[in-house]
């Protein structure tokens, strides 16, 4: 019985150990699992992509001042159903982005939610993305009045570079092209360790979280 609790123990051990390796270890943080895991949920509904929306995640002040692309793609993203309305999406807009926010989808549809008239209803368009993946990492948390101030890195990670072995890797690369490190394409674990050691060399951004009846929403990002 001794023995079996001793595994146990282990067992948690590794486990929460897992946990904490995901996140990076953040910083100074008195954040439980539940609420890392719950941020990191959000953020991966918002996180874009740069070929896409110009930039990963815009800075911005207040959200109704964001990026345009980058709101819609983020709305799209999160639609669940091909055919969809209006209606749809401005409540997908505000589940993401809080209940003052006041844009409105463009009537017209966008380059990537196409109208069409004789059903009323948008289709979104698939889109095609290259091989360079915007990764974020959280770094650091810390509680505000009703919500959170999160710190976050950015970097990509470049799978479309092969040797002439046939061995493919992941480039680590920063926000401008330049390479960080390099590692076997089966062994992400080692790009976020390579990411994490370069943090210097890599964009850092903070952003403030409302937490709203249970629900995160985006209110501020900028750069640091």
């Amino acid at each position: 019985m001794k023995k079996l609790w001793i595994v146990i123990v282990i067992l948690a051990v590794i486990f929460l150990g897992m946990l904490i390796y995901k996140n990076i270890g953040i910083k100074k943080s008195n954040i439980n699992i539940e609420e890392i895991e719950k941020i990191e949920s959000y953020m991966e509904q918002i996180y874009m992509w740069k070929e896409i929306t110009g930039e990963a995640l815009p800075c911005f002040e207040a959200i109704d001042e964001a990026n345009e692309q980058w709101i819609w793609q983020a709305v799209q993203k999160n639609l669940e159903d091909y055919e969809i309305s209006y209606e749809q999406i401005q409540d997908k807009a505000k589940e993401l982005f809080g209940q003052n926010f006041t844009k409105e989808f463009p009537k017209q549809g966008t380059e990537y939610l196409i109208y069409e008239e004789e059903n009323n209803k948008y289709y979104p368009i698939e889109i095609n993305l290259d091989q360079q993946e915007d990764v974020f990492l959280l770094n650091q948390i810390s509680r505000i009045e009703k919500g959170y101030e999160v710190e976050i890195i950015e970097y990509i990670e470049d799978y479309s570079h092969s040797t002439k072995e046939g061995n493919n890797q992941i480039i680590i690369r920063n926000l401008k092209g330049e390479e960080i490190g390099r590692v076997n394409s089966e062994d992400e674990k080692e790009a976020k360790e390579i990411a994490k050691s370069n943090v210097d060399k890599l964009t850092k951004k903070k952003l403030v979280l409302k937490l709203e009846n249970g629900k995160l929403q985006v209110q501020k990002v900028y750069g640091i």
